[in-house]
């Protein structure tokens, strides 16, 4: 199986009350942290209302992120193209890729939260046709061309960008959601695709069929999507135990489902569930063949990542969806087993070093008596070997003696194992 990425989708979603100040910092800390161990992308959002998702400029919190790591990739997740003017859009995307030596991604949408087209006095029925218009004008100034263009929202003159993008290819990803719009966007202009809707049950139905959509649009204006820039947005906590994950983000979870999907976002389908243990048990997916959501185990996490790559015909970027479910140093905790554990096992860095384990001990015994015979060969006929020898044994024999008398000799020592167990 090819291997696949694995990165993070930050909204941010951040309860109200917090200084802005300090979750501007956090949300930096986290992409260090991420860089550090070896994820590959980090995304975040444009976000105008809600109070919880409060970050209205991607470019200029990735600017700053570029500027405290080294390799992960940055992503617009995403730009709401019908709020700005195309070619200011692609000036401040180009400028960041070249700040960030190539390291950009410029996903586009069309505007998730309705208060945001009402703050900008867009009709939100236009925003999909607006976002269209804009990707075409885009992919032109990307690639070069002086556009002459007069629409109903934005004019272009003779208009062409100074300084073209630092990448030859500039990766582009269309956001999508339930409707097959997004897909069919992605397809039509062969960009790569953001599922950002994959952790809600709607979204989740919707998956399997979700890229036969796109492959239809790519076929009808002869372009070519690839399911490797496919990206899944899941969500999880990881912790040593379930129970310990399930403690440390049971709390949150409620806060967050109560607070901002029900009483200030009014997601469609989403009530207030006075059960904690309840709405955990259905976000999680129990008693559901397949979900997005894990409070648990790296192991866990390993089979739902599985399971949904089965269901969905299978994708190339699994992106966490950032959240403060638990606190801030167990949330850390969380992103370090994933990368400890579940990368690896998914893309088979450890398939070898457990194959050379079970090598050795399934031929320890052959391997073993023939090493000794090899040194008894040097030793035999050495007197001063010999008699070096013969210490060494009684040595060994006096200290299993004296561990044998110990209390608690009879329980062997631990061994290191797999957090997840």
């Amino acid at each position: 199986m090819a291997r696949i990425r694995f990165g993070t989708f930050l909204a941010p979603h951040h309860p109200v009350g917090e200084h802005p100040t300090l979750q501007f910092q956090r949300d930096l800390r986290l992409a260090e942290h991420l860089d550090r161990l070896g994820f590959d992308e980090f995304w975040c959002g444009e976000h105008h209302s809600s109070g919880w998702e409060m970050i209205a400029s991607p470019e200029l919190f990735l600017a700053m992120a570029a500027e405290r790591t080294k390799r992960i990739r940055l992503g617009t997740g995403v730009v709401s193209l019908p709020y700005h003017h195309p070619f200011n859009v692609a000036q401040r995307i180009v400028q960041l890729d070249h700040m960030t030596f190539g390291r950009v991604i410029f996903g586009t949408g069309p505007g998730a939260l309705p208060s945001d087209a009402r703050t900008f006095g867009i009709d939100y029925m236009l925003l999909r046709d607006r976002q269209d218009e804009a990707i075409g004008i885009l992919k032109r100034l990307f690639a070069g061309e002086r556009v002459t263009y007069k629409g109903e929202w934005f004019q272009l003159n003779d208009a062409q960008l100074q300084i073209l993008p630092y990448q030859e290819d500039l990766p582009m990803a269309a956001a999508s959601s339930i409707s097959p719009s997004g897909m069919q966007l992605a397809g039509k202009y062969g960009m790569g695709v953001l599922s950002i809707a994959s952790t809600s049950q709607e979204g989740l139905q919707a998956l399997p069929t979700q890229w036969s959509f796109a492959e239809e649009a790519a076929k009808k204006h002869d372009q070519k999507v690839d399911r490797k820039n496919w990206r899944v947005v899941m969500a999880w906590h990881l912790a040593e135990s379930k129970k310990q994950a399930e403690q440390e983000a049971v709390d949150g979870l409620q806060h967050w489902h109560n607070e901002y999907n029900v009483r200030v976002l009014g997601r469609p389908g989403s009530v207030h569930v006075a059960d904690k243990w309840d709405l955990l048990a259905r976000v999680t997916g129990i008693g559901n063949a397949v979900g997005t959501s894990v409070i648990g185990t790296p192991d866990e996490m390993v089979k739902t990542i599985r399971d949904l790559q089965e269901v969905t015909g299978g994708f190339g970027v699994v992106l966490g969806f950032a959240h403060d479910w638990a606190n801030h140093e167990a949330t850390l905790r969380s992103w370090e087993l994933f990368a400890r554990y579940v990368i690896p096992e998914i893309n088979g860095h450890t398939r070898n070093l457990k194959a050379s384990a079970e090598y050795l001990a399934a031929n320890k015994v052959e391997l073993m008596t023939g090493l000794n015979a090899a040194i008894m060969a040097k030793v035999q006929g050495n007197k001063v070997a010999e008699a070096a020898m013969a210490v060494t044994r009684q040595r060994m024999a006096a200290q299993a003696q004296g561990d044998s008398g110990r209390p608690g000799s009879d329980t062997p020592a631990p061994t290191p194992g797999k957090a997840a167990k």
